[in-house]
């Protein structure tokens, strides 16, 4: 898999605010003001794993075993707390959202992507709204929302993303309030975007979800050439 070749998390904001600029390099930004003290994340992230050392998606961490419990203890009440359960499907629903995601177009017709992946994820996920708050294991924990309309507006950042992983990318909710965009690619892995750049959160939702939950550190995405 190639490294992130090229920066997004500037077009996040550019976006909101109706830019279009092209995805490059930018002058680092003064820290979104917020109520409330900084999120650690956001400001001091966490050093990169030694395993991935330049990019985190080069071996995903496997996902738990059939042995295994799907979900800690922890994150399992959170879910519940949430409205999640076993067998949770509402793929009505989540149709519906892929029929106005595909409905909307930037001014100069920018489409959004969707594809199977992110129809199941909202299906199983969607509409599930976590109130966190309070340290995490690494980092402060932060509200999040599992609702890709939330990205609606974001097409151009999304389709800019995918083309530095090489992979459709659709929208999948917020953290912190709008402060920054879920996403979620073809093979399921899920990104977090910001004004600061890209954090990886996990090769798959249920991985995403532990992150956010536990409040464990993610890992940010990299520039750099592909490996050779």
């Amino acid at each position: 898999m190639p490294l992130l070749r090229t920066p997004a998390g500037a077009l996040h904001g550019a976006e909101r605010r109706g830019g279009t600029a092209a995805l490059r390099a930018c002058a680092p930004r003064k820290p979104r003001q917020a109520a409330g003290p900084p999120h650690p994340r956001r400001t001091r992230p966490c050093p990169p794993s030694p395993e991935h050392p330049l990019n985190p998606l080069a071996t995903p961490t496997p996902g738990p075993t059939r042995s295994q419990p799907r979900f800690s203890a922890d994150v399992a009440a959170a879910l519940k707390q949430a409205g999640w359960h076993p067998g949770r499907w509402e793929i009505r629903r989540a149709e519906q959202w892929a029929d106005e995601l595909l409905d909307h177009r930037t001014a100069d017709g920018v489409p959004h992507a969707v594809f199977p992946a992110a129809v199941e994820a909202w299906a199983e996920f969607g509409g599930l709204s976590f109130d966190l708050a309070g340290a995490g294991r690494d980092v402060a924990r932060t509200p999040f929302l599992l609702d890709p309309l939330r990205g609606l507006h974001l097409p151009r950042t999304l389709a800019d993303l995918g083309r530095a992983l090489d992979s459709r990318v659709a929208p999948l909710g917020e953290e912190l309030h709008g402060q920054a965009l879920l996403a979620i690619d073809e093979a399921g892995r899920v990104f977090s975007l910001d004004h600061t750049g890209e954090w990886f959160l996990g090769a798959d939702l249920d991985q995403a979800v532990s992150t956010l939950v536990l409040g464990t550190c993610p890992e940010r995405l990299h520039t750099g050439a592909s490996p050779s």
